[in-house]
Parts: C-alpha cells; structure tokens; sequence
C-alpha cells in the first residue's frame, strides 16, 4: 500500500520583486485527511495555494500530486487531475440560477460542440438529464435545494461558499484547498459547511487543505493544521499542540494566538 502524500511541497518560494511571499515552504498533506493551514495576515497562506493550484508559477521549488510533479502546471489541467480551489470571494455566474451553475461544471460536455448540438440532439438531452441529476443530488447533499432556481447573484454569502464546494462535487475532485470558507458566514451555515466537508472527506474520500481563521471551525474539522509564518511553515501538529507552540505564539505577535483562543472559549461559556 503506497504511503505517498497526497501532496508534497518542496522548498517553495514565490517572490514579488523584493518580497518573498512564500520563502522556502515545505510541507506534506496526507491522502485522505483534513489539514488546517492557519497563520498571522501576510503569512503566505493563499499564496501558497495559488502557487500549488497553478493560478501563480512559483519562484523555485516543487510541488507533487501523489508523487506526480504537478509544478507550474496550469489550473484546468490541475482541475482534470481532481486538483480544485475556492477563493475567499465566492466566484458565481450571479445571473444563473444555483443549479445551472453546478451544470456549468463538468468538462467536455456534448452540447458545447455545435455539431453535437445540431445532430445529436438526443445524445445531448441524456447527457444534460444526468448532469441535472447530479447537480440535484448535490443540492440535496448540501441542504439547499430550496434555493436551486434562485439566481446565484442573489443567495447569501454562506450560501455562495456551499455552492462554491457543491461545484467541486460535480467532478472527480480528489484534494481541494479552501480558502477562508467561513469568511463572512454566519454560524448555522458554517457548520452545515463544516459538516458537508466531513463527510465528503469521510463518505467520499475527499482529501481537503482549509485555510481559516476561526479556531473553532479548525479544530472541529483540521487534523493536522499547519501554521505559517513570514511565507515559511513554521509548526505542525493538532490545535492544541500548535496553540502550546512558542513559536506559533510568538508569530502572533506574543499576545495574539493564546489570547484570542482564550476570548473565543470565554464567549462561550
């Protein structure tokens, strides 16, 4: 049984003129896990993602997908190898309905070719019914088929974030990085987020990499997390090893991290 990471970062650097957003990152992200990537405004965080899911070529370094050296690959050959992103701003079609955007998802389908269009009418038509179905069945999966018909543009933000995950659904994701998925989300629609990660992680085998700054949502969901600082990978562990970490501390501004866990506990009690 191969032991081989999902993917494995190698002495990643990306820089921009003087300043080196990420500087020398390496890290590992097991098949079939959950990992919290957390980190201070500025770590590198998202630009690392955007460098291992192609949308920025890194300065040097490698990336691998399961021992496959994926670096500098664009992100639509990354996306037919099961490599998806999200962003922190939601991306919709806002003028389509929150069905048809998850239709919009899947490559190669018969009805974008004008020829198929035109004299396969019958094989299009069966081609879109099992792409509806699908679309369907990940509204259901998700808990917001009431809103399918409703234009994108004008659902919530939290429902925006569930579409986004629904869209990786909709092809054979194998790893997807979340980026800050509960920015702006209220509370209920974070865990019905949080609970459609786990079990597409445990139903599915959805392997995930979560960038977050809300500790709870982490350690609810994340183990490992990893956490960076100044573009490097400065510990990793479970939460409450990382929040012990007088590094990770200290990366936080000494007060920042153990206080701001505290303030969180204490707001629940």
């Amino acid at each position: 049984m191969s032991t081989e990471p999902m993917i494995r970062v190698e002495n990643l650097h990306k820089h921009f003129g003087g300043f080196h957003a990420v500087d020398g990152a390496s890290l590992e992200i097991a098949k079939g896990s959950i990992t919290g990537l957390i980190g201070p405004n500025g770590a590198g965080k998202t630009t690392l993602f955007n460098v291992i899911a192609g949308v920025l070529p890194p300065t040097s370094g490698q990336v691998f997908m399961q021992g496959e050296d994926i670096t500098g690959l664009p992100p639509h050959v990354l996306f037919s190898k099961g490599l998806l992103r999200t962003f922190q701003i939601a991306h919709e079609f806002h003028t389509m309905t929150v069905r048809e955007n998850l239709m919009m998802v899947p490559p190669n389908q018969s009805g974008e070719n004008l020829w198929s269009a035109w004299f396969h009418g019958g094989r299009v038509r069966e081609e879109e019914r099992r792409i509806r179905a699908r679309a369907n069945e990940v509204l259901e999966f998700l808990t917001i088929s009431h809103i399918a018909d409703q234009k994108a543009g004008q659902i919530s933000g939290g429902q925006k974030k569930l579409l986004e995950l629904g869209r990786t659904m909709m092809t054979d994701a194998k790893i997807v990085f979340l980026d800050e998925v509960g920015a702006g989300v209220n509370r209920t629609l974070l865990n019905t987020i949080a609970d459609a990660i786990v079990r597409l992680n445990e139903e599915k085998g959805y392997t995930f990499v979560v960038i977050e700054h809300d500790m709870d949502f982490i350690g609810r969901i994340c183990d490992p997390v990893i956490c960076m600082a100044e573009g490097k990978v400065l510990a990793e562990g479970t939460l409450d090893e990382i929040k012990a970490n007088e590094q990770v501390i200290e990366a936080y501004l000494g007060t920042g991290l153990k206080n701001k866990v505290v303030k969180q506990e204490e707001t629940t009690l």
